[in-house]
């Protein structure tokens, strides 16, 4: 990579001077950290230590001459806190917060704690409100009491306005935030992230799967923030988790649990009702838990183990048939309805916490995540013989040191992880689609898959944080510093289309396919088993200045930089360059393809990722009731490595297409890929010798920018948050601008340079047909996708506490979410074919976001030890996918146009828990619990007819439901049963 000399230099001098700083000043942080802070007042120059309750762990530091203090790197817990007699209190401090607590003489224990060794205590648990950022903690109480179906410990960060929980029509879910799909979020456990470099979801080992990122029994508690502005978050554009796992104390603790639901405890789909035929399901969710003492005080152990045994309801369902369709035969039509798929998966999770002195933490943590699943299946027209037999196997290692002194703190963590994912297709033979002759969507996928894939990364990271608490100019500072350096291996490899896929117009025949697909490795062009050691560097400078007791102000800057050799060093082959000079089509279009072509010294690796993130909080009183708070700041995500590998991917394996001259599809037969139709042409032997004397004609070719950027996110939020005794609530406005996503577009043009074959068009007659000379179509990737987000988030809450008995939360978001990009579904495409670039797709609201969205939570401690549970979600309708050739003068200028479906309710669903418990003896305890998910079996449709016509007729059912396709689930009723000691 060549790298001006300049730029080489500020580089080194600016890595060098924060080296010399965090050398030369004890500064302090722990980046993403879980750990808890302490700050206020005590009498001057008092020794000020917090014990943990449960562990025995001490901290302490000395209060300055005008008595303030901090505590810093305080593990989420009960603590008592005191700085000399008279000044002692019980509190509880929660996952990556800072709170206040003034440590007076004369001060006595909170209301209602017991401070006894060996005994339960209950404290008071301090709120962070001093603070820029815009997050909310999810309790320990309410992930063990709210209902749910799937222990996913990320489904309850939904119930905090701006972020959504997605479970897709196959059963995976996502994390996803605002207008940006779930590629944005992060998930820091421990401090450390779980960023997927390869594939979506942006969580590793997410992308399409049942399966949990990590067993719920071992996660303590967690902090959602929608929008942050502290420099220490990297790798990120969107929402961020900070959870923290739990850990032994000085007593012996576990749990035994299983969870059981099958199709007689769940209400039938609308297609099993019409079918008179219930597929058979069953959901077993099963797993241990232990930890405790193994010296007092000194090392604790903690263990878990949960697993999944799930014979999951999958919902296929026609495409919209468009008019002219034949009918299908009772074959097809079988095909059609509810089908079971399995899922497995086991979970394990280790740690040993190490506190050899008030001045030291070691912690070594490990997780391991085995699954396999027949996935693929009822993701809209995909039949049981279409799907895929997936595994996803993961592995992560973290040993982590943290010093503290009176004014200091240093936290590193040396990590490892592994990840794979393994799709391969479950039938080996020939794809059968049916697609519409409209947009070539699909109506009916069977036959053999396309999948065969092996992705994932692996490798070792070392971040370092320091943070310094005693620099009081103009007030009082919280300095951090961080450094990170991460070499991890990322591979993707793909044989696509692994069986050959034969498509069938269902307006023209059922049996004569107008195009195939099909995929031949091509001789010398390397494996497709692409890899890459990449290199990531990150550091960081912060300041989190109390100026005033009521003005904070949160200053940050960050810079990360990362290496990609695959992308780098990749030389486009000599005789694609000639053919694509030699293309007259592309001489005069409208993009240059010498931006496209590498030869392997004239790419850089990005270094424009600088980051600066600024924040306020104002307390209006000094009383942390009334506090005003906001920030701006830029946030740089990572390009998937999914993506970058398809340059070389596809020219070791391309994907070829041959068009057959059918009527409705014409074709000049033997010019290029055009071929006259033979049922010969069915063996998979006779495809491949159409490519054998030239393994390039018909391969798709893919480029990627010589000058790629990483996508990042802006944001701006002012809010108030309010405390009114009880009730804490809060108000922000929120805007995000996300830039530079990946965007595929066709690189094919016609003789005279146009993207459309009839003039004056606007729509459709792209140049499929004129592909580069000698190969296939080219298919060009560039910097384009953008999102925009204005937003209000609301949010009331009375917490849970043992005393009251009760605890509810409202959460309301409304979001006015606009892309630039096409048919987006989830919010994950990325190809735009449709026309010649991103810059004419135009802006339209975001699919996939309502508008208005209201969460709520109950817990509530009923007579007779019962705990009642509940929580609704009432959100608008979501856009729909729509191309608009109604309101044209031909089909040669429709558009994409999504709508609104007419209605006040998009989705709703209520579900309830209820639980018991008996004491069996001193220790042992016997939970049962009951949770009834959509409890009034409300049918959220997902089919609607989309279609608004043509440019000569009006579709009459345009926008109304047209099929039996729910989201899952139906009314379900889940039975647990739990013992613990």
């Amino acid at each position: 990579m060549r790298t001006p000399m300049l730029k080489k230099t500020l580089l080194s001098a600016m890595v060098a001077a924060t080296i010399v700083a965090m050398s030369a000043m004890p500064m302090m942080v722990s980046a993403q950290s879980t750990d808890a802070g302490l700050r206020g007042k005590a009498p001057a120059s008092s020794d000020v230590t917090a014990t943990n309750i449960a562990t025995g762990t001490t901290r302490h530091t000395k209060s300055g001459a005008d008595g303030s203090y901090s505590l810093l790197g305080l593990p989420p817990g009960t603590y008592r806190v005191d700085a000399g007699p008279g000044t002692e209190k019980t509190v509880t401090l929660t996952v990556a917060s800072t709170a206040t607590l003034d440590l007076a003489a004369g001060a006595t224990a909170a209301p209602g704690t017991t401070v006894l060794e060996g005994v339960t205590v209950t404290a008071p648990s301090l709120v962070e409100v001093k603070t820029s950022e815009i997050g909310t903690n999810i309790s320990t109480k309410q992930i063990e009491a709210l209902p749910q179906n799937s222990r996913n410990f990320l489904a309850f960060a939904d119930i905090v306005p701006g972020v959504q929980f997605v479970t897709k029509s196959d059963g995976s879910s996502a994390l996803k935030s605002g207008a940006q799909n779930s590629n944005g979020v992060n998930v820091y456990i421990d401090g450390v992230g779980q960023k997927n470099y390869v594939l979506k979801g942006g969580v590793s080992g997410q992308d399409s799967t049942r399966g949990n990122p990590f067993p719920q029994s071992a996660i303590a508690e967690y902090k959602v923030i929608s929008s942050n502005y502290k420099a220490e978050f990297d790798q990120i554009s969107s929402a961020a988790i900070t959870a923290v796992t739990k850990s032994g104390t000085n007593e012996f603790h576990g749990d035994v649990f299983m969870d059981y639901s099958n199709q007689d405890l769940r209400a039938e789909t609308p297609s099993e009702h019409r079918d008179k035929d219930k597929a058979r399901t069953t959901d077993k969710q099963y797993g241990a838990s232990l930890g405790g003492p193994i010296i007092q005080d000194l090392l604790q152990f903690f263990v878990a183990y949960e697993a999944k045994d799930i014979l999951a309801p999958k919902e296929v369902k026609l495409g919209n048939l468009p008019d002219g369709s034949l009918p299908l035969p009772p074959g097809l039509t079988s095909l059609i309805g509810t089908k079971s798929a399995p899922f497995n998966e086991d979970l394990y999770f280790g740690k040993l916490t190490w506190t050899p002195g008030t001045q030291h933490l070691f912690e070594l943590t490990g997780k391991y995540r085995r699954e396999s699943e027949i996935g693929g299946v009822g993701d809209g027209p995909n039949t049981a013989s279409f799907g895929s037999n997936k595994t996803n196997d993961e592995k992560r290692v973290d040993l982590r040191y943290q010093y503290n002194a009176d004014t200091w703190l240093n936290d590193a963590h040396l990590t490892y992880e592994d990840q794979s994912w393994n799709p391969k297709a479950i039938t080996n033979a020939p794809g059968y689609r049916l697609e519409s002759p409209i947009d070539r969507s699909a109506i009916l996928n069977t036959g053999g898959g396309e999948d065969f894939q092996d992705k994932g990364q692996n490798g070792y990271s070392f971040q370092d944080d320091l943070t310094y608490t005693g620099f009081t100019f103009a007030g009082s500072h919280v300095m951090k510093a961080g450094v990170k350096y991460k070499k991890i291996d990322v591979n993707s490899f793909q044989q696509q289309p692994y069986n050959p896929q034969y498509f069938y117009d269902v307006t023209e025949s059922l049996t004569v396919p107008n195009r195939v697909t099909f995929g031949e490795p091509v001789p010398g062009n390397g494996s497709p088993d692409i890899t890459s050691s990449n290199k990531q560097f990150g550091i960081y400078l912060q300041d989190d200045w109390d100026v005033t007791d009521k003005l904070q102000l949160n200053l940050g800057l960050r810079w990360d930089y990362e290496e990609t050799p695959s992308y780098l060093d990749y030389v486009t082959p000599a005789g694609l360059v000639d053919a694509l000079h030699g293309w007259q089509n592309i001489q005069h279009t409208d993009y240059n393809i010498d931006n496209y072509i590498s030869n392997g010294h004239n790419r850089d690796a990005f270094k424009d990722a600088w980051q600066p993130r600024v924040g306020f909080s104002y307390d209006l009183d000094a009383d942390e009731q009334h506090v005003i708070f906001g920030g701006a700041g830029r946030a740089y995500d990572r390009n998937l490595f999914d993506y970058l590998a398809l340059e070389r991917s596809s020219a070791a394996f391309p994907g070829y297409e041959f068009a057959f001259n059918t009527p409705q599809h014409p074709c000049d037969v033997g010019n290029g890929t055009c071929l006259a139709w033979d049922p010969s042409y069915f063996d998979p032997a006779n495809l491949a010798a159409l490519v054998a004397a030239n393994p390039n004609l018909g391969g798709e070719v893919n480029l990627i920018n010589n000058n790629l950027k990483t996508p990042y996110s802006d944001q701006f939020s002012l809010g108030m948050r309010n405390n009114f005794g009880i009730w804490r609530t809060s108000a922000t406005i929120v805007h995000i601008d996300s830039h530079d996503g990946i965007v595929f577009t066709l690189g094919n043009r016609y003789p005279d340079g146009g993207f459309r074959g009839v003039p004056g068009a606007t729509w459709g007659s792209q140049p499929w047909n004129f592909p580069i000379p000698g190969y296939g179509r080219l298919i060009l990737a560039d910097n384009g996708i953008e999102t925009r987000l204005n937003s209000l988030l609301l949010s009331l809450e009375k917490p849970y506490t043992r005393d009251s008995g009760w605890g509810v939360t409202f959460a309301y978001t409304f979001s006015d979410a606009r892309e630039n990009r096409p048919n987006a579904g989830d919010g994950d495409e990325h190809y735009v074919f449709d026309y010649p670039n991103v810059d004419q797709v135009g802006w339209h609201r975001s699919v996939g976001v309502a508008r208005h969205r209201l969460v709520m939570t109950g817990i509530l401690d009923g007579p007779w030890g019962v705990t009642y549970s509940a929580k609704a979600t009432v959100a608008t309708p979501e856009a729909q996918d729509a191309t608009n050739c109604h309101n044209t003068s031909d089909f040669d200028h429709c558009f994409f146009d999504p709508y609104t479906p007419d209605k006040t309710v998009g989705f709703k669903q209520f579900d309830i828990a209820a639980s018991k418990e008996w004491n069996l003896d001193d220790k042992m305890v016997l939970h049962f619990r009951v949770d009834v998910l959509n409890l009034f079996n409300t049918h959220n449709w997902t089919d609607y007819d989309n279609w608004r016509g043509g440019p000569s007729d009006t579709n009459p059912t345009f926008g109304t439901i047209n099929g039996l396709g729910v989201e899952f689930p139906t009314r379900t009723i889940k039975v647990s049963g739990r013992v613990s000691f």
